[in-house]
């Protein structure tokens, strides 16, 4: 009987330690939740979200209270001493939760741990309603600081709403810190000609997240670039002279030259005086005393402006010693610096100079990362907190597979490598494509591996329970359908930007871009040295293509693979209740479907294929795919809405409609 009730709900994260019993547990129909007044949840929200819960899975309404004059079937409690070991020795976040006929019991070490037990007792009703089963559960999380770090700058601007949509969501899935990527999108005094026109964040709006985030036991931490990352800020009339090559900040707009090309020149001293007033102004808003200087990807450093300089000290010095002074900075004012650490792990010296009190943050997200880089930092001694990725990014379909592989291996060698925590990443580069809420997976494989990456959970099953659990899918099929819609993106949202931006706006090739797409990058300057002259954008599309021939030849059975998932998914989407994410999926899988079809039509007008095996349609058709593409953009912007300010949705119509002006052109 007790492996019967397992098979029908499932708990994520899974805990660590849980005995299923043979009966089960009805709630009354008018009960209560006692909420003890310790646990120091001033506005009792923990009741509130339980009693939420059961309205929702029973139709009941259940009483809030605290003190011991007051009954509750639910009762809520700090422990007065704590005997359960977690995994390593830190019993914060620790809990127990027993469910029998004499009622539900929740008792924490602190406040976080009465908020865990709390989440593991909410899926639990929303599985199973008013009829729970016997159980013991003692759990506590491997991982002290279990983070999400959301992009809200390279394209994409939250609404306001959904962030507390999504702070919730962490919060159900036992997530304790928060931090949201900013470059150029937060209205800063003095900065208007910066983040004019990207729908930026406000003070106001942080200040209410905040204490959004507190409320649920999440830390808001505040994060901002101050040293790479800097593209529109360098492209401004205020601020060029700051950038390492200002004589391009004319250049037409690039999603990949915003990927490339954004660092402060910091061997000039008006650079600091930039970057802290950054840092100064924004931490006023938060409470964490932690603080991301991010301080990742400086590519140009020491290519431009700052050349001389470096050749004077070095790259590896001038990049620490900037750093360096930025820590100390938010030392001084009592804050914890975090940085990320791509360039201290490609020069290691640089990790000998770290203060005490910075962390690292680790970042690879390779599917099959070894732990080599996660070493060489422990090995230096350097505080880290490793972090994977969602694997979002430049597609509207998530690839599940990739961020399974990644998450699940960097989590258990964050925890081998004594890492203080894991802080997930979920990036929108390429103007922020990707709908956040299809990054709901990846999230709660984070959740699942920050809290016990020890445990021996196969992907196909974390798949099937986060389709009970998140979904309320009964076939438990939603999601590993959705993984394989993700695997017949053949001609993704990536390659269409590529194929595009080779146009430098001109006419003439963008070797900028070239460089970026490996089967052009070491043609360059073989084509230069044998013809005497630059690549042509013809020259460039045609090698591109070609190299991408075996992978065309996949288009047609790719997308007959791609509806039938479409096909199979709608009945189970049309019970699961959700009409939010349904049509985000559907219009997802509908633009990987034209994307596919566009980069076959590039194929055959690169002469790279013949038009013998088009599937249901032929190049005729070019001009009737680029209205069909056309049409889905509305309907994409629609749902952009659903999650997100207007910021730069235009970039993406923009791109679309190129890819349609192209269709019509090859189509003469």
């Amino acid at each position: 009987m007790a492996s019967e009730n397992i098979r029908k709900w499932a708990i994520i994260p899974e805990p660590n330690s849980m005995t299923v019993g043979e009966g089960t547990v009805l709630l009354p129909y008018a009960g209560r939740v006692n909420e003890s007044i310790a646990i120091d949840d001033g506005d009792f929200l923990l009741a509130h979200q339980l009693v939420a819960d059961i309205r929702s899975a029973t139709g009941t309404d259940w009483d809030i209270a605290t003190g011991d004059m007051w009954s509750g079937f639910i009762r809520l409690r700090i422990a007065d001493s704590w005997d359960f070991d977690s995994q390593d020795g830190d019993t914060a976040g620790a809990y127990t939760l027993t469910i029998n006929t004499d009622g539900i019991t929740i008792t924490g070490c602190d406040f976080e741990g009465v908020r865990n037990g709390v989440q593991t007792l909410r899926q639990l009703i929303r599985q199973n309603g008013a009829v729970l089963p016997e159980l013991q559960i003692a759990d506590a999380p491997a991982c002290q600081i279990r983070g999400y770090y959301l992009d809200a700058t390279r394209g994409r601007v939250p609404t306001l709403a959904w962030l507390k949509q999504w702070a919730d969501k962490l919060c159900l899935y036992k997530y304790n810190q928060l931090q949201l990527y900013i470059e150029h999108t937060f209205a800063f005094d003095g900065m208007s000609e910066t983040w004019r026109g990207s729908s930026p964040l406000t003070p106001a709006d942080t200040l209410e997240f905040d204490q959004y985030c507190a409320n649920l036991g999440i830390e808001l931490v505040p994060s901002v670039s101050t040293f790479g990352h800097q593209y529109v800020a360098m492209r401004t009339q205020e601020l060029r002279e700051l950038g390492e090559f200002p004589e391009d900040a004319d250049r037409p707009f690039s999603f990949i030259e915003r990927m490339r090309h954004h660092t402060l020149n910091v061997a000039d001293d008006r650079a600091f005086a930039f970057s802290t007033q950054l840092v100064d102004s924004y931490l006023q808003l938060f409470r964490s005393k932690r603080f991301n200087i991010c301080a990742d990807e400086t590519f140009d450093l020491g290519k431009g402006k700052s050349k001389q300089e470096v050749q004077r000290v070095g790259v590896a010095a001038l990049y620490a010693t900037y750093v360096g002074k930025l820590c100390e900075h938010l030392s001084k004012q009592g804050r914890e610096p975090m940085f990320w650490g791509d360039i201290a792990i490609e020069m290691p010296e640089i990790l000998e100079t770290l203060p005490n009190n910075v962390t690292l943050l680790n970042w690879q997200y390779e599917p099959e990362a070894t732990d080599e880089k996660i070493q060489l930092v422990a090995q230096a001694g350097a505080k880290q907190i490793v972090c994977p990725a969602v694997w979002g990014w430049n597609a509207l379909l998530p690839r599940i597979d990739d961020a399974w592989n990644n998450i699940s291996r960097i989590a258990r060698y964050g925890i081998d490598c004594g890492a203080e925590g894991m802080l997930v990443t979920d990036w929108g580069d390429f103007g922020h494509v990707n709908d956040p809420r299809m990054a709901v997976p990846g999230m709660i494989f984070g959740a699942q591996y920050a809290w016990n990456p020890a445990g021996d959970t196969a992907e196909n099953d974390l798949l099937e329970r986060i389709s009970r659990v998140e979904y309320g899918d009964c076939s438990a099929r939603f999601v590993a359908l959705l993984r394989n819609a993700s695997a017949q993106a053949v001609f993704t949202w990536r390659e269409l930007v590529e194929y595009l931006e080779l146009d430098d706006g001109t006419g003439n090739c963008n070797t900028d871009v070239a460089q970026t797409i490996p089967c052009l990058a070491d043609r360059l300057v073989d084509h230069l040295s044998d013809c005497g002259n630059a690549m042509t954008v013809r020259e460039a599309r045609n090698r591109m293509m070609r190299n991408m021939a075996t992978t065309i030849e996949r288009i047609p059975q790719a997308n007959r693979a791609l509806q039938q998932c479409m096909v199979d998914i709608a009945p189970i989407a049309a019970h699961m209740g959700n009409p939010g994410i349904t049509a985000a999926v559907r219009i997802a899988m509908e633009g990987q479907l034209l994307l596919n079809r566009v980069g076959f039509a590039l194929a055959e007008a690169h002469d790279v294929r013949d038009a013998h095996d088009a599937g249901d349609w032929r190049p005729s058709d070019y001009r009737a795919l680029a209205r069909e593409l056309e049409c889905w953009c509305e309907a994409y912007a629609k749902e952009w809405n659903a999650t997100s300010q207007p910021s730069e949705l235009h970039r993406i119509q923009e791109t679309v409609w190129k890819a349609a002006d192209e269709l019509r052109r090859i189509s003469k």
